[in-house]
């Protein structure tokens, strides 16, 4: 049996954190190890509790999630953050994508989103909500940021497609009938293309700069 995913939930509506703090602990697959209001709590639970996923509010109220990620992104942290959200704006998404930020959720979304979320983040996966997708892929094009344009093969589109629609190594191997060492090689060539790191940077990377020509056929 494989360890529980270890949990830290930070937001700063008490009903709402304690709710899903009930609603994960009733599942034996996560492990929550605290719940938090205010990025400087996070930041003492973070500093003495092994986390493997922070699930992290955009809004707290007088701070911002996005704080932590760019604190936890200096520090080369290995700890994996979902943001669990009602609405940020296009432009913040993107800057947590290249901050690292593992995905983002809306807070409306079904329990068993939530929980292939993360899942999904856990095993190093990114997972954007498609509404999300939609909107800062939309933005993107209309602004058309588009900049000296590096053309992928239709493989390479394929895997992107894959990691934006949130699949796994695995997943986008079964669906394209090739190995999964062959979908880490083109990954790592999506990544050189692209000049990241990171699956988070590579997709704000996608939908920022090349979204008309890499993403031409998103629904």
């Amino acid at each position: 049996m494989n360890d529980p995913i270890r949990i830290l939930l930070i937001d700063d509506h008490t009903l709402f954190r304690e709710s899903l703090v009930r609603l994960l602990q009733a599942e034996p697959q996560f492990l929550v190890v605290d719940h938090c209001a205010t990025i400087a709590q996070a930041r003492q639970l973070l500093s003495r509790t092994a986390v493997d996923v922070v699930l992290l509010d955009y809004d707290l109220g007088e701070e911002f999630g996005t704080d932590l990620i760019l604190e936890l992104h200096a520090l080369e942290s290995s700890v994996r953050i979902l943001i669990v959200t009602a609405g940020m704006r296009d432009s913040v998404t993107l800057n947590a994508l290249n901050a690292g930020v593992a995905g983002v959720i809306f807070k409306h979304r079904s329990p068993g989103q939530l929980m292939d979320a993360i899942n999904k983040v856990a095993k190093g996966e990114t997972w954007l909500d498609q509404g999300i997708m939609r909107s800062v892929i939309g933005e993107s094009g209309e602004r058309g940021l588009e900049q000296s344009v590096r053309s992928l093969s239709e493989r390479q589109q394929l895997v992107l497609r894959g990691i934006l629609d949130g699949l796994a190594n695995k997943e986008i191997a079964a669906k394209l009938q090739v190995s999964e060492a062959s979908i880490k090689a083109t990954i790592q060539e999506l990544f050189n293309k692209a000049g990241v790191r990171t699956r988070s940077q590579l997709v704000r990377i996608a939908i920022e700069k090349y979204s008309t020509d890499w993403l031409r056929s998103e629904r």
